[in-house]
């Protein structure tokens, strides 16, 4: 058949260069997937970041004091809301990909005339969407009882949705990698767990040992939740310019990673 138009071959069909109307419809089916579930996927995560900043207000805010020059629970609160976001993102597009291969409908997914990117954007699709209305649910309840808005509203959403696509994109290689449930949580637990907690999440890396927090530096999530909170209160720990840099390099990797996964079928195909 003619190149004009478009071509139907192996797995494929296009409308130029893109497959926009599959690209679209495999999107709104990632959306759609934790819209249905708004409670779980929506609410619970704004409801465990209320009680996040309340234990830890009642535990050891008062007797805290200040960190980098404002009171605790504002320092605290965009790292709770990044490393919510990031949370989000990673579980959305891992378990859309495990939960296919479990139940053995991934090969609805394989068959479509989609490319290996045109399938990565259409998973980062839910994941960065999800990430980002969590972020947006926490950032509107800071503001209506804590007073907190953001300092640069639009340093804010650049690492939100850069955090969202990062982590939305580890997502992807778990979900292809994870055979099963218990894969699937040992990297949940070991991995993304500890990338969430030991990044600044809760603590200034100013006050750590040379070694921790040389080790810290070295870890993307710790520029995310730093350039948030430069985001939302104007002060940091490093410069939100080498932050960009660090996790747009770091979240190239991963989606390059992931597209090489999809091309390939690994763990996909039979």
């Amino acid at each position: 058949m003619s190149d004009t138009g478009y071509r139907i071959g192996l797995g494929e069909r296009r409308f130029g260069r893109v497959n926009w109307l599959g690209l679209r419809t495999m999107a709104g089916r990632e959306v759609q997937r934790f819209l249905v579930v708004w409670t779980q996927t929506l609410l619970a995560p704004l409801v465990t970041s209320a009680l996040f900043l309340l234990i830890f207000t009642i535990a050891i805010g008062p007797r805290r004091g200040d960190v980098m020059g404002v009171p605790f629970l504002t320092f605290l609160a965009p790292g709770i809301m990044m490393m919510t976001v990031i949370q989000n993102a990673f579980a959305n597009t891992s378990s859309s990909i495990m939960i296919s291969k479990i139940q053995g409908n991934i090969v609805d997914t394989l068959m479509p005339p989609l490319s290996a990117l045109e399938l990565l954007l259409g998973y980062l699709a839910g994941g960065v969407l999800r990430g980002t209305c969590v972020a947006l649910g926490i950032a509107l309840g800071l503001g209506l009882v804590l007073g907190i808005w953001p300092s640069y509203p639009v340093v804010t959403l650049v690492f939100v949705v850069l955090g969202a696509a990062f982590l939305g994109g580890l997502g992807v290689i778990a979900g292809i990698y994870a055979n099963k449930f218990d894969q699937m949580a040992a990297i949940t637990n070991f991995i993304i767990t500890p990338l969430a907690f030991l990044s600044g999440t809760f603590y200034s890396v100013a006050a750590l040992p040379p070694v921790l927090n040389t080790l810290t530096h070295l870890n993307p999530v710790f520029y995310l939740i730093d350039g948030v909170r430069f985001g939302m209160i104007g002060t940091s720990d490093s410069s939100p310019w080498l932050g960009l840099l660090v996790c747009g390099c770091a979240t190239a990797v991963v989606w390059l990673l992931g597209w090489a996964m999809l091309r390939s079928g690994y763990r996909l195909k039979a």
